[in-house]
């Protein structure tokens, strides 16, 4: 008898999640504790592992879903044996969430030429302590070339 997999609880107040993108496609055999999707809650991005062996019949929800409800069939896994056609069919009357359309990229500002370089240097920081700034932001500053030192903060620290 096939298996319906349906959109995992990751927190305790998760109510609905985006399916960011299944690693397996229909036809893969799978085992227990094999990584099935990436699912996007409010706030982080968890892997899906499959509690079942067999191979993936049907995926009812497509990749990109928004606001996937918990509990909602997002695949069918055919058990050993079975004919996946049948078991496909068979989960096809499940209801399925219309998937939200990707929106189109909106046009980006061109960014600042790279060989642009401010006409002065920025000074350390006046009180001689190092720049205070969470790892991300310090990598978000160095992929877009801001200095750390010139920005000027708007909070106490």
């Amino acid at each position: 008898m096939s298996k319906k997999i349906q959109m995992p609880a990751l927190s305790p107040t998760m109510e609905e999640g985006t399916l960011a993108k299944w690693l397996v496609k229909e036809g893969d055999t799978v085992s227990s504790g094999d990584l099935l999707a990436e699912i996007e809650t409010d706030k982080a991005t968890m892997e899906f592992e499959a509690v079942d062996e067999g191979v993936v019949a049907k995926i009812l929800v497509s990749e990109g879903s928004e606001g996937v409800k918990v509990g909602t069939v997002i695949a069918i896994i055919a058990e050993e044996g079975e004919d996946v056609a049948a078991a496909a069919a068979g989960g096809a009357d499940a209801p399925a969430p219309k998937a939200d359309p990707v929106p189109e990229k909106a046009e980006v500002a061109p960014a600042p030429k790279a060989d642009t370089v401010p006409e002065k240097p920025a000074a350390a920081p006046a009180s001689g302590d190092r720049v205070k700034a969470s790892p991300l932001a310090r990598r978000l500053a160095e992929a877009k070339g801001i200095d750390l030192a010139s920005v000027k903060g708007s909070g106490t620290n």
